[in-house]
């Protein structure tokens, strides 16, 4: 059955759907030996046969989901140019998984490894505006009146940051514990959140993604997701 070359690249198992345009953009892509650059091409994978820089995609692939709780000092890509550890070094090789959404490298917890680029582009994507929770360490004390400025509005550079939920979880004499619930998904958001309002960030950790949580998987590890975990994340492609 025909469908657009970057979905069926990212069903494959290649990459995310937009990692997937990008590669086309770049005219990396040929389909029957001519190489592609309009992203609306329509291929069928099992009469067509499509590559990327001279190497044959995959008919198909079994759907491999992984969750990874992320340490301090792992970049959350699928390779790094300069050798640093990335969150692929944390799983073992064979299934060709990328990771779904960022966290910076002094961030931690849960990330999403899978070959399903059409569920990748779901959660990844700003416009779908799927929860992310956080436990934030932050330097001091932040008054009600504070907390309330996070869920109001934060002027930042790039735009009005919010989040949905913002609790004092623990507060200690010299840093607190904040729990917030975002479904922005702008670059170290609840960081410069908490700087903007004088409580730096001394530690994060995401803990939820949509309806996956991290629960109580030890730092660096990996599990597969669960059956009815994955029915859920099934449910949410099925919807419109």
């Amino acid at each position: 059955m025909a469908e657009r070359l970057q979905k069926a690249m990212a069903s494959a198992g290649v990459a995310s759907r937009r990692s997937c345009e990008e590669l086309i953009r770049q005219g990396r892509v040929q389909v029957n030996g001519v190489t592609v650059t309009e992203l609306g091409t329509q291929v069928d994978l099992s009469t067509d046969r499509v590559t990327v820089d001279g190497r044959p995609i995959p008919r198909q692939a079994s759907a491999v989901y992984l969750m990874v709780n992320k340490p301090r000092g792992f970049l959350s890509t699928a390779r790094d140019e300069r050798g640093r550890p990335t969150v692929m070094d944390l799983v073992p090789p064979g299934d060709r998984v990328y990771p779904v959404g960022r966290l910076d490298l002094d961030s931690e917890g849960l990330i999403l490894l899978t070959n399903d680029g059409e569920l990748a582009n779901l959660l990844a994507h700003p416009r779908y505006e799927h929860e992310k929770e956080y436990r934030a360490l932050v330097r001091g004390v932040p008054c009600e009146a504070l907390l309330q400025k996070l869920r109001q509005g934060i002027d930042l550079e790039d735009g009005l940051a919010t989040a949905d939920r913002v609790l004092l979880e623990q507060a200690g004499p010299q840093a607190s514990w904040l729990r917030l619930v975002l479904h922005q998904g702008r670059k170290r958001q609840v960081r410069r959140m908490c700087e903007a309002i004088g409580h730096p960030v001394q530690r994060l950790i995401r803990v939820r993604v949509g309806p996956l949580e991290l629960g109580d998987l030890p730092s660096g590890h990996y599990r597969s997701l669960t059956r009815p975990e994955i029915d859920q994340l099934m449910r949410m492609k099925e919807k419109p």
